[in-house]
């Protein structure tokens, strides 16, 4: 049974991963936009549900909701006032943009919070599980992968049954035509960021309750995002959560084999996958 407690395994930490890629893939998808601080503000967003811990008492659950909205309002102002203007046929400025953002970020949560790293902690929820069968799995991990179904589950019904989603399809498909029918793409990608910085909060609350942070953990985050993306298929939803299980299984065996291998596993998986199928497993959405 040790190989199926591996994969299972395996599979809650892909939802996890899930998470980091569902906002990064959004972004993409509706804007080509490669954010190089999506890590970064991942943790910004897990030091802000810390502060709300800490600062006021809070449950964590309620203080994600709490950050939320603050989190959406960073993201709306980022790319309404600031990436916008990079936006374009050329890919090189939004790339320097984020990356110096990403920079910003991280020494601005050094000033702000020191180098110690952090956790937020959750009580019982953390050591609970549950039986499936003979295996017994954390209840954190669990609550992980749903949250992630739920996201993806979400997008998809936002992005393919709402006014709003058509808007979002139509300004990704032609910016100046949708402009032309009374949309205002500006206005429509800010508040793809927005949405996008809402799950990015999902992410960081799973992040901070399941593992220690500290300020500069955020590149790493970021990469295991653009695998799971690329894994499961450039604008694929569905692809993301496929190609962070990808990952997440990988890891898991790896660990298994030899704890040090846990990491690089997962980056073998990626490159594996990327020979194989350059554009992903799932190179259009399969929703």
């Amino acid at each position: 049974m040790a190989w199926l407690d591996t994969i299972i395994q395996g599979i809650l930490l892909g939802g996890l991963y899930a998470l980091f890629a569902a906002g990064l893939s959004l972004v993409f998808g509706i804007m080509r936009l490669v954010n190089l601080a999506h890590g970064d503000l991942i943790v910004l967003a897990a030091f802000l549900i810390l502060m709300l811990v800490t600062a006021l008492g809070l449950n964590p659950f309620v203080a994600a909701l709490v950050a939320m909205p603050l989190m959406f309002a960073i993201g709306w102002a980022l790319q309404f006032y600031l990436l916008n203007r990079t936006l374009g046929t050329d890919i090189l400025p939004p790339l320097l943009v984020t990356f110096g953002l990403s920079i910003v970020i991280q020494n601005g949560l050094l000033e702000g919070f020191s180098a110690d790293s952090r956790r937020i902690s959750v009580g019982g929820l953390e050591s609970a599980s549950v039986a499936l069968g003979p295996i017994n799995v954390g209840v954190m991990p669990l609550l992980t992968l749903a949250s992630a179904i739920a996201v993806i589950v979400g997008l998809n019904q936002l992005f393919y049954r709402t006014s709003l989603g058509r808007a979002f399809r139509a300004t990704s498909d032609d910016p100046v035509t949708a402009g032309l029918m009374g949309i205002q793409p500006k206005r429509i990608f800010a508040t793809a960021t927005g949405i996008a910085m809402v799950v990015v909060t999902i992410a960081a609350l799973y992040l901070g309750t399941r593992a220690n942070f500290d300020p500069t953990i955020g590149p790493a985050r970021l990469i295991y995002a653009f695998e799971a993306v690329i894994i499961g298929g450039l604008g694929s939803l569905w692809g993301t959560l496929f190609g962070g299980i990808v990952i997440g299984i990988a890891q898991t065996f790896g660990a298994a084999i030899n704890p040090e291998w846990q990491i690089l596993a997962g980056h073998v998986a990626f490159l594996v996958v990327l020979l194989v199928r350059p554009r992903g497993l799932f190179p259009r959405a399969v929703d």
